[in-house]
């Protein structure tokens, strides 16, 4: 169990730097439009680069927000339950999470596979783009195996109260 939090962990901080180049990138790419469209020739496929490196971005950034719990939640009425109903409804919604991010996950490769088989390119610069697919399938697989963590955590014997 530790091994597999402290995996988990390991690639959603990877995952996490990986995520903010891909910000840096995006941030750079959009003064550098502003830039040169005062000049009269704005960057041509910045607005495909910002989608697909947004999508990028967001999905890496999935397993580690997961970890620090920082999703929004809503709560008001579950912290008025005890302590052993809200752990299983814990239980049943990271299950429910894991279950369809294990499903968007395969969703997306297989798509990402298709647009590979066809050979998509973007409209604009005609960059492939099934590997930005890709990264958004394995950014849901990442999330799916930290839930599947807090699962198993949130049942383990060591683990009294969470």
């Amino acid at each position: 169990m530790g091994l597999l939090d402290k995996i988990s962990r390991r690639i959603s901080d990877i995952f996490l730097w990986v995520a903010g180049a891909f910000m840096i990138a995006m941030i750079l790419m959009t003064c550098a439009n502003i830039i040169f469209r005062l000049l009269g020739t704005p960057i041509k496929g910045t607005f495909e680069l910002m989608g697909y490196f947004g999508a990028v971005a967001t999905a890496f950034a999935l397993g580690h927000t997961q970890i620090k719990k920082s999703h929004i939640a809503v709560d008001i009425l579950v912290n008025r339950f005890s302590t052993g109903t809200r752990r299983i409804l814990n239980g049943i919604n990271h299950m429910i999470c894991f279950l369809f991010f294990s499903v968007a996950g395969w969703q997306v490769a297989r798509w990402a596979a298709t647009l590979r088989e066809t050979g998509e390119v973007t409209e604009t610069l005609r960059i492939i783009y099934y590997p930005f697919t890709y990264g958004v399938a394995i950014g849901c697989f990442l999330i799916a195996l930290v839930l599947l963590v807090d699962f198993l955590k949130l049942f383990s014997a060591r683990n009294g109260a969470s």
